[in-house]
C-alpha cells in the first residue's frame, strides 16, 4: 500500500531522515517509531520537508487517455511539417499549436465511468 513500512524506508534513505537523539528513528513495525503503525507512516510520508512528492491517480486513469490523445493530435499535427532553426522558434510554435488547439480542437469531457 502507499503507507508500507518498505515505502517509508524508502523515504527515509532517499531524504537522509536521521535523528541524531534517536538510534533508530525508523522504530520497528508494529512496535515503535514512525513503522509502528499505519497513522505513525502517514504522517511521515505526509510531510513537506521530504524531498519526495507522491501524487495518486485514479484507479482507472481515463483521464490519462485524454492527455496521450492530445499528445497524439500534437505530434500529427504539428511535429511532421516541422522545420525549426531554434529551440526558441519550436517553443513559439508549440504555445501557437496550444493556443490554436484551444480555440478551435477542444470539446469538454463527459466522464461516463460506472461505478463498481
Amino acid at each position: 500500500t502507499h503507507k508500507s513500512a518498505t515505502l517509508v524506508e524508502l523515504i527515509s534513505e532517499i531524504c537522509f531522515v536521521k535523528d541524531p537523539f534517536v538510534k533508530d528513528p525508523l522504530g520497528e513495525k508494529g512496535k515503535s517509531g514512525i513503522l509502528k503503525d499505519m497513522d505513525s507512516r502517514a504522517t511521515f510520508l505526509q510531510d513537506e520537508s521530504h524531498c519526495v512528492r507522491f501524487v495518486f491517480t485514479p484507479k482507472h486513469c481515463s483521464w490519462l487517455n485524454q492527455i496521450e490523445i492530445w499528445f497524439g493530435t500534437f505530434t500529427r499535427r504539428l511535429l511532421p511539417r516541422g522545420n525549426f532553426n531554434s529551440t526558441q522558434e519550436l517553443k513559439r510554435r508549440i504555445l501557437a499549436f496550444i493556443e490554436f488547439f484551444n480555440r478551435t480542437l477542444a470539446k469538454p469531457l463527459r466522464w461516463t465511468r460506472a461505478t463498481e
